[in-house]
């Protein structure tokens, strides 16, 4: 045997020896710290089959490394006690979702909160504009995505008025969804002096294992009394009557109260994770009730313990006696939320899902086609909402309570994304987001079982994907 043989088999059974190990810590950690089984099984897989590049993969997506790095600046609120939750909510079929999102939120219900609704970037952008330019003390922006385009710029102009009027500006921007490789945005107010940051952004590939976790909420709140949030991204697609070449509908939510703290709070949080800064006291002033909607804030992300979003939603879901109503722009949640719904349905519940009849991202669009048979055999209606695009995510249950906020029915929000919702109790808000949507034509069984082979093969293989879309 020549040397260079020597050389090669002690390279050989070196890189062997490494790739072994390395699976094997790859192994250890997915058993200690992923909860979800078919997560853990596909790390795995993925480690062993896959030399060096399984772990490579893992090291920079699979591990969940976000911890906040400061104090969070959420000044602890107690929660109500049992009588005094019992209360604040009429006592129904609904009054244990009172005490479960409690307990899973650690915050209180508000009541005494205004809401109002906007359809798409042709109402909501003039009134949050309206408010940019009211502002007297203090204005937090943050957005998944933030285009700097006609609608963009007009958020750009007031955002540096305010700012060189003596208001504290602070805008946040996801590291992903804002632009990775550029954000035209970010530099333009970063130019004119706005403090503006990107959430988890890095170029440098030793300090980017975040790129799976986004910052997907929409918040705006202004002098910490008024605040907007929903699923409205800043971009000009938003605003239909200008005819974009890709029109996108969505629902967007004006909100005055007590609540707007804990929107404040979430927006503290977010700015402090990524900047190291905390927001002083003028971004928290007292509030007084001015409406009647009791109202609280569920955020949910990859920093917390439980998936708080999901647990609500599945809560709510427990607790409807009469009818649930979901509207998402993706569809693709895990088997227990699925078969939640489809149980709901059996037990004589109106299950009604509405979604768009496509979406924007085509690979969902196949893999939901594979959930949806067994919800429809079990009772629920699946109404399809024809073009334009609806991005609105939006939940009532038994008509008299809503789930509304940033939140998509998939893997990627209730799991890996940070989200920001708001429960909402209040019997005529959620008849007004009911009458918001009218839905159109059901899909069938027999439309789902026409599909031939080769797509149904394509939709099914796509469904694989469910953890990583």
């Amino acid at each position: 045997m020549t040397v260079d043989d020597n050389l090669a088999a002690v390279v050989g059974a070196t890189a062997a020896v490494a790739h072994v190990a390395l699976a094997v810590a790859v192994t250890v950690h997915v058993l200690l710290y992923k909860r979800s089984v078919g997560a853990a099984v596909s790390w795995i897989g993925i480690a062993w089959l896959s030399p060096f590049l399984g772990g490579l993969l893992y090291a920079i997506i699979g591990i969940n490394r976000v911890k906040r790095r400061a104090q969070r600046l959420r000044r602890q609120h107690l929660l109500p006690a049992a009588d005094d939750a019992a209360a604040t909510v009429t006592r129904d079929s609904l009054t244990p979702l009172e005490y479960a999102v409690g307990r899973v939120t650690g915050l209180p219900s508000k009541p005494g909160n205004i809401v109002e609704m906007m359809h798409s970037g042709d109402e909501a952008y003039p009134r949050m504009l309206e408010e940019i330019g009211k502002a007297k003390s203090t204005i937090g922006l943050c957005s998944y995505i933030f285009r700097a385009d006609s609608a963009g710029e007009k958020f750009h102009e007031a955002l540096i008025a305010a700012q060189q009027r003596g208001v504290k500006v602070r805008v946040l921007i996801d590291g992903v969804g804002g632009g990775y490789f550029w954000s035209g945005t970010y530099n333009r107010l970063r130019k004119a002096g706005v403090p503006v940051a990107r959430f988890l952004h890095s170029y440098f590939p030793w300090r980017t294992p975040f790129v799976n976790l986004r910052n997907h909420r929409k918040l705006l709140v202004i002098d910490g009394r008024v605040a907007f949030t929903g699923g409205l991204n800043i971009g000009a697609e938003n605003v239909i009557a200008e005819n974009p070449p890709h029109p996108v509908r969505d629902t967007h939510f004006r909100i005055e109260g007590p609540v707007v703290e804990q929107l404040t709070d979430a927006f503290a949080d977010d700015w402090q994770f990524t900047t190291g800064e905390p927001l002083d006291d003028d971004w928290f002033p007292t509030l007084e009730p001015v409406g009647t909607v009791l109202a609280r804030v569920v955020p949910s992300g990859p920093d917390e313990d439980m998936e708080q979003i999901e647990f609500v939603t599945l809560h709510a879901i427990s607790c409807a006696r009469d009818s649930i109503r979901v509207v998402t722009p993706y569809f693709l949640p895990g088997e227990p939320l699925t078969m939640a719904l489809g149980l709901a349905a059996m037990r004589g519940i109106k299950v009604d899902i509405l979604l768009p009849e496509n979406s924007n991202h085509a690979i969902l669009d196949w893999a939901r086609r594979v959930p949806l048979r067994p919800l429809i055999e079990a009772g629920c209606r699946i109404w399809m909402m024809p073009a334009p695009f609806d991005h609105s995510k939006l939940m009532t249950i038994d008509d008299s309570w809503s789930f509304i906020g940033s939140a998509n029915w998939d893997t990627r929000s209730f799991r890996l994304n940070f989200e920001l919702n708001v429960e909402l109790h209040d019997a005529a808000f959620a008849r007004q987001i009911v009458d918001s949507k009218k839905p159109q034509r059901c899909l069938t069984l027999a439309e789902i079982d026409g599909d031939p082979l080769p797509i149904r093969l394509r939709n099914s293989a796509a469904r694989l994907l469910q953890p990583y879309l």
